[in-house]
């Protein structure tokens, strides 16, 4: 009777540890195979490149770097006195062109009020012809002073985002050329973080799915949602080798890693004792709104192709 009830219970154990094995196999296979996480994240930013649309001397540097400014803010001056002539000499020219298509205008009225017994048609033609030359002259001076106007106002280099001026290295003295950037401004109104998740998971979530990101070193989280799946990457295979053959890489059949694909994860708040740095690490965690979870028999099905392909 005692050795029968001994083998009960080794019978009993036995079911419980082949219950309890199958059930952490069971969620492990959960946790790595289908739960949407990815501890391959990246905190991003867009950073903007301010370059001067006038070339010239720097006079004046208005900030430091890792500076906070705001958009509108003045960063830098360039020497105005170049400008500052082109813009006198224009309107000066503006007034001499108004002068003459004044004078222009009156000869031109006058020959047309005449009758052809006191000028002929050739001369009344001559003085519309004049007149109207005036006019364009006059029209391609006021052009010029607007962009006088322009060129003086862009001396003035503003900031065009809120954000932190970053890796400054620009010095009063340094010259500024036109349209090459000199100053970089990360964005602070851009961050968000990119979440490389493997493709076996894309299934398990979809746009607007609410994420959790926990960046390292921070014991706080952030918390965002999904805002959009990159939807092409690139691929090896389809690079041109020699004679325009496709460049096809050797694929070692009995082992296969899931392709990881791009996420970008909307920062929705933003804790006060964390400092967002574009760079830092981050692991992903999406919270599935309304897909469904799969069943045992997708699960074995799922795991028995795994190994096929395996």
């Amino acid at each position: 009777m005692f050795i029968r009830a001994r083998r009960i219970i080794r019978f009993a154990l036995t079911l419980l540890l082949l219950a309890f094995a199958a059930f952490a196999v069971v969620g492990l296979w959960e946790h790595y195979m289908v739960a949407p996480w990815t501890r391959d994240g990246q905190v991003r930013v867009q950073v903007a490149d301010i370059a001067p649309q006038v070339g010239g001397q720097i006079v004046e540097l208005l900030v430091q770097d890792n500076q906070f400014v705001h958009k509108g803010d003045l960063l830098f001056v360039i020497d105005k006195g170049d400008y500052k002539v082109a813009l006198d000499l224009a309107k000066a020219d503006v007034a001499s062109k108004a002068a003459d298509l004044e004078v222009k205008k009156n000869e031109n009225e006058r020959r047309r009020k005449l009758t052809t017994l006191s000028t002929s048609i050739e001369e009344k033609q001559i003085y519309e012809g004049s007149y109207s030359v005036a006019q364009a002259a006059y029209q391609t001076t006021l052009a010029n002073l607007e962009q006088a106007q322009l060129n003086m106002q862009r001396t003035e280099v503003h900031s065009t985002v809120n954000g932190f001026v970053t890796n400054l290295l620009l010095r009063v003295g340094d010259y500024a050329n036109k349209g090459s950037p000199n100053i970089a401004i990360v964005d602070s109104d851009s961050y968000w973080v990119a979440g490389y998740f493997e493709e076996t998971k894309l299934g398990s979530f979809q746009v607007g799915d609410a994420a959790q990101v926990n960046l390292m070193g921070f014991e706080e989280q952030l918390t965002g949602h999904v805002e959009s799946i990159t939807r092409g990457i690139s691929s090896p295979n389809a690079a041109v080798s020699t004679q325009g053959l496709p460049s096809v890489e050797a694929v070692y059949t009995w082992v296969r890693l899931a392709q990881r694909v791009p996420v970008r994860i909307k920062i929705d708040n933003v804790p006060p004792t964390i400092t967002l740095t574009a760079g830092l690490t981050a692991t992903v965690i999406v919270t599935p709104s309304a897909a469904a979870a799969p069943t045992a028999l997708n699960k074995i099905r799922t795991l028995g192709s795994l190994i096929k392909d395996r």
